[in-house]
């Protein structure tokens, strides 16, 4: 991954060019940007940028020999730390970063602007929840003793350290502030909230914005969109890279459907219904029923665009936008506002494993009410 292969974040890359130019790497950096956006693959590149062997001005060579290990995501000395969990094959205590990096090389390669739920999917650990175990710590400082296998620098990766077991976090944090020599931690965060204040304040933070939408068409062309469909991908998608190819040439997708159909259900007071939803809502694994509930947030803040009367600016396909039309009849700001703590309530309480099926059943009642 060179700088040149992710548009945009100019200044970003300038500054983190700069550093190195000038030999003032921080031994432990924080780049923190949003699901679907650059921020992994700008620590990728600026890791391949200090290890590079024939540094250009302004990026690495893209052709020596640890230019070439690192767009395959195999060099020695680029060690990656992610969320994992279990699956049908491997128990929950099994899955560990090193277990399924054969799993994430290939899964980088076509997505080097992931976000959580595509990775859950492309492994089979959508079921269950992610976290980053005490053994990953371990693992963190066994990766860490050994030698560096050139002249660069060791470059340990931890996407989404917010999912570090508060174990975890506790047991890096000598490591990450006396790190051993020529190593440096690059944590990707997509929620510096949810991230333990000792572990913030021992890294150096890069903020990363979104995509801007010229940058992110860009991106799909690059992909094969053709430039009409690009240019609405990027409207729609705010930025987030993942967000807009799971558009592609699905444009009902299967969560606008939930969302559309349980709120049909909560209107008509179909209480029976409701309650098969729940066993429904049951079977959907963790990532998904997370994911139901952060776009009916999504489509809540859209719905408020339109009582607004600033429907130039929605964020929507076109098939969500004639939903969004038609259900904000039946709202106001008051209910929008009501429907918005409801799920941002029950995204809380999914969050920390309450029983799923008791916890919708409880919001689509209250959903019921709030309608009305």
């Amino acid at each position: 991954m060179q700088f040149k292969d992710i548009p945009g974040f100019n200044d970003e890359k300038a500054a983190l060019i700069q550093a190195v130019k000038n030999n003032h790497l921080a031994h432990a950096h924080m780049f923190a940007g949003k699901q679907g956006g650059a921020n992994l693959a700008l620590a990728v590149a600026f890791g391949q940028f200090i290890n590079c062997e024939n540094r250009l001005e302004d990026d690495s060579c893209g052709e020596c020999g640890s230019c070439r290990q690192f767009s395959q995501y195999t060099h020695p000395d680029l060690h990656f730390i992610f969320p994992t969990g279990g699956t049908a094959k491997l128990a929950s205590k099994d899955a560990v970063s090193s277990a399924l990096m054969t799993e994430w090389r290939s899964f980088l390669k076509d997505n080097p602007f992931p976000a959580l739920n595509d990775w859950a999917a492309f492994y089979g650990g959508q079921d269950k929840q992610l976290s980053i175990s005490k053994e990953e710590a371990r693992n963190i400082v066994k990766s860490l003793s050994l030698s560096t296998f050139g002249a660069g620098y060791k470059v340990m990766i931890i996407w989404l350290p917010e999912f570090l077991h508060p174990s975890a976090a506790n047991a890096i944090l000598k490591i990450l502030e006396e790190p051993p020599g020529k190593t440096i931690f690059i944590l990707v965060s997509c929620d510096l909230e949810a991230i333990l204040p000792t572990i913030l304040s021992r890294t150096q933070i890069l903020t990363v914005g979104n995509f801007k939408e010229e940058e992110l068409k860009e991106l799909l062309v690059a992909k094969g969109v053709g430039e009409d469909q690009a240019h609405q991908l990027a409207r729609i998608s705010e930025g987030n890279v993942s967000k807009a190819i799971s558009y592609i040439g699905q444009e009902d997708q299967d969560t606008h459907k939930l969302f559309q159909e349980w709120m049909r259900t909560c209107y008509k007071r179909d209480y029976s219904e409701l309650v098969s939803w729940a066993d429904r809502y049951q079977k959907l694994g963790k990532m998904n029923q997370k994911s139901l509930l952060e776009y009916g947030l999504h489509m809540m803040r859209e719905s408020l665009i339109g009582i607004s009367g600033a429907e130039e600016l929605y964020r929507m396909s076109g098939s969500e936008t004639d939903f969004i039309k038609n259900f904000q009849k039946i709202l106001s700001a008051k209910k929008v506002e009501r429907v918005y703590e409801l799920l941002s309530e029950s995204l809380y309480h999914i969050e920390r494993n309450v029983n799923a099926r008791l916890m919708f059943l409880n919001l689509s009642l209250n959903l019921v009410k709030a309608l009305r």
